[in-house]
């Protein structure tokens, strides 16, 4: 089990380069980069962020609002057109898992048939799954909260979509900081077992773990049961990086120790 966090490679290199986080996180649209094609602006980028030491393995924020997935406006050309750039891009960065929420581009419109999109989305899962499966990546669903997205709010939401897609390249992801909002028992966890192939971890108002003393031990419990062994990320709102990543990875080590998930040290 590996412990990571969502963060800029390039910005926080220093700051990563000293943690014992074992990977990181990155951002799809500001980091990959899709809508830009000029070679040169990316591998510039790539070599900026592996001076940050530690391996790059997975990035989030997978579509902008400016790209609906679901609705009347759907580009599938354009979908289609950006995807290939971000898996392309993504294994040559050795990112192996793209996390779906995009919570602007899943938004059902007011006046659009639920139904219709959920079909949509399914469509473009199936469409999408080869392509990310030939750059050797796993593109994740997120349910998130209802706050920020109105189509797929819980873990078993997701994963009827995911079980609907019926393809090694789609699966699912399980965040504290939505299963929190949505008041979803850890128990989502253990139904969703090998469908779960990413986590996030934060507490409300994704402060990190040691600022309010969340207890996520009852989330690791169900991780253990559930059989996981995929990465877990930090996904939290961090106001000073520095001071603050040590003291989180300690305290969910611990934590994790305790629920017998066992989680690797970076060395």
């Amino acid at each position: 089990m590996r412990l990571g966090t969502c963060s800029s490679a390039i910005t926080n290199a220093a700051i990563l380069a000293a943690s014992d986080v074992d990977f990181v996180e990155e951002n799809v649209q500001t980091f990959l980069c899709p809508a830009n094609s000029d070679e040169a602006a990316w591998n510039t980028r790539l070599s900026a962020a592996r001076a940050c030491g530690k391996p790059i393995q997975a990035a989030n924020c997978f579509l902008p609002a400016s790209l609906p997935c679901v609705g009347p406006q759907v580009d599938h050309h354009a979908i289609h057109a950006w995807a290939a750039t971000a898996f392309r891009r993504a294994e040559q960065a050795g990112i192996a898992i793209i996390v779906f929420g995009s919570g602007g581009s899943r938004r059902i419109p007011a006046d659009f048939d639920a139904q219709e999109a959920k079909r949509q989305f399914i469509d473009l899962l199936r469409k999408l799954a080869p392509m990310a499966e030939a750059h050797h990546v796993t593109l994740v669903i997120e349910p998130l909260n209802v706050k920020e997205c109105n189509f797929i709010n819980s873990l078993d939401e997701g994963a009827a979509i995911v079980r609907a897609v019926a393809s090694p390249g789609v699966r699912l992801l399980a965040d504290t900081f939505h299963m929190i909002c949505e008041r979803e028992s850890p128990a989502a966890i253990v139904r969703a077992g090998s469908l779960l192939a990413h986590v996030h971890v934060a507490g409300p108002q994704r402060v990190p773990p040691t600022m309010n003393g969340h207890d996520f031990r009852p989330y690791f419990r169900a991780l253990t049961d559930a059989g996981y062994s995929g990465m877990i990320s930090i996904e939290a709102s961090w106001s000073a990086l520095a001071s603050q990543l040590a003291p989180a990875t300690v305290e969910l080590r611990e934590q994790a120790a305790t629920a017998a998930l066992t989680m690797t040290t970076c060395v």
